[in-house]
């Protein structure tokens, strides 16, 4: 019997999807090669199959999370930005709760990394700044507001996530949802 012909597209996700969330709840060097493999049901050959390096797969992981982020933001209807902000700045999420983000989830471990994993970080987060700035409402001055509003979010999860007073925590997330949704109605 012949092997389906999206498998091998199908194992690489299967990669990318535990090391996304394995790297983000515990950071790239707390992660092992055959810890993710036996996580995503394969094995370590399967690894080498599709990556070369750990780091490679960190890169890609980075870029795989943030487009599962973005299929998210358009399911979200014609309120989606103001829907992604209600959501994204809870505190389950900050806690690793689904969809993690790895622009908050891995700002700190990437800036450890090499230049290729930063450089796939880096376009991430350019994108992610485009797309805020599509979605925002007027002509004016977006750019700024889609920045503010990206700074806004994903320091807010970062620092949520490390602080270790949970109700300084919600009221950190509280006040991050009120800045955001006034840079929203600002637009």
């Amino acid at each position: 019997m012949a092997w389906p012909e999206n498998r091998c597209d199908q194992t690489r996700e299967r990669i990318l999807d535990s090391a996304a969330r394995l790297f983000s709840l515990r950071g790239f060097d707390a992660v092992g090669i055959d810890e993710l493999m036996e996580d995503a049901g394969l094995t370590r050959g399967a690894f080498y199959h599709h990556f070369r390096t750990k780091s490679e797969l960190y890169g890609e992981a980075i870029a795989h999370a943030a487009r599962v982020g973005a299929a998210h933001l358009d399911t979200l209807g014609e309120h989606g930005l103001s829907r992604l902000v209600d959501g994204y700045l809870q505190h389950d999420h900050a806690q690793g709760g689904n969809p993690r983000c790895p622009l908050a989830f891995m700002a700190i471990d990437v800036a450890l990394r090499e230049t290729r994993v930063r450089q796939s970080y880096t376009r991430t987060f350019s994108g992610f700044v485009e797309r805020l700035q599509a979605a925002l409402p007027g002509d004016t001055g977006t750019r700024e507001k889609a920045l503010q509003l990206a700074v806004t979010l994903i320091g807010g999860v970062a620092l949520a996530r490390a602080l270790d007073d949970a109700e300084l925590s919600e009221e950190l997330l509280a006040a991050c949802r009120d800045h955001s949704q006034a840079l929203l109605e600002e637009s």
